[in-house]
């Protein structure tokens, strides 16, 4: 089975020394996806309706690099600090995913990377020429 790491240019997360995710076979696992622009910046601080958001588009930007997309995600795990934006999560997940759903897992914690992070989204996929088989 091929192995191989998932890259983005520029790669906001080469200072944290981790990879965006792999891709082992037909498969994806993606690395935790936050706000983080482009710049390596937080951003929406504050506002968990941007960075939410943000998540989403950063989770869509590496599957598409690893050869997937939104449609074929089976499962994600979602950490929030505040399971008051649990309603906000499930229309998000109405908007980004198609049904069948994916398996998630959605839990509150008391911090992530940043005290300013507010939501964080990993994943694992099929890739896109699996799926379409």
């Amino acid at each position: 089975m091929k192995i191989s790491s998932i890259q983005l240019q520029p790669d906001p997360y080469k200072p944290f020394h981790l990879s965006q995710g792999y891709r082992a076979g037909d498969l994806l696992f993606i690395s935790g996806q936050t706000a983080i622009g482009d710049d390596g910046q937080l951003q929406g601080i504050g506002d968990f309706d941007v960075q939410a958001e943000k998540a989403f588009q950063n989770l869509e930007k590496v599957l598409k690099a690893g050869g997937s997309s939104l449609p074929n995600v089976i499962k994600v795990t979602i950490l929030l600090r505040d399971m008051g934006n649990f309603n906000k999560i499930v229309a998000l997940r109405k908007r980004f995913f198609t049904a069948p759903y994916p398996a998630d897992t959605i839990m509150e914690v008391s911090s992530l990377y940043s005290p300013d992070a507010l939501i964080e989204i990993e994943a694992v996929a099929v890739a896109d020429d699996a799926a379409a088989r």
